[in-house]
């Protein structure tokens, strides 16, 4: 290696070095100020009666779809399947923590073509609307095949409809 050439070899790995520790300390800043999120729900028991592989993208504030919740694991984008039961909905997600909806919580479905970090073809992302301590929140969910999107869609949209006729 000729003299000198190790000068920018230096400056990169500082570089690299400096962008992951700002990288990791903005996700701490991050989590600290959302510590007033609620924890999902503690898993229930539940028989699946439809299951669907695919994407668990985010979980954001209702209708901000650029606000990462970063508590709880809730902004960790995993490889997930969407299972429906007769108590409420699961996400079972790999190497990350589940998340699971009663469906006395579960508010609506939208569909999209983005959230925070993802972008997908029109509609092609299930976005399911759900409370807990009076918090309101968003989580998008991309079937790996783009002809279960519909049906889930309908099964979510099918449920508010049910759930909601005793109501009027």
């Amino acid at each position: 290696m000729p003299e000198g050439a190790w000068i920018p070899v230096l400056w990169t790995i500082f570089a690299i070095v400096l962008a992951i520790t700002l990288i990791l300390v903005g996700w701490r800043n991050l989590k600290a100020r959302q510590s007033q999120i609620p924890e999902p729900y503690a898993a229930f028991e539940d028989q699946a009666e439809h299951s669907f592989a695919g994407m668990y993208v985010v979980t954001t504030e209702f209708d901000d779809w650029l606000a990462r919740i970063a508590v709880h694991d809730l902004g960790v984008r995993t490889n997930a399947t969407l299972e429906l039961g007769r108590a409420g909905i699961h996400l079972i997600r790999s190497g990350a923590r589940d998340v699971h909806i009663p469906w006395e919580q579960y508010v609506q479905v939208k569909r999209s073509n983005g959230m925070v970090g993802k972008v997908v073809e029109k509609n092609g992302l299930i976005v399911i609307t759900w409370t807990k301590d009076g918090f309101t929140f968003d989580t998008g969910f991309r079937p790996r095949y783009s002809e279960d999107t519909p049906k889930i869609y309908q099964l979510l949209a099918s449920h508010v409809d049910v759930s909601r006729a005793g109501d009027k």
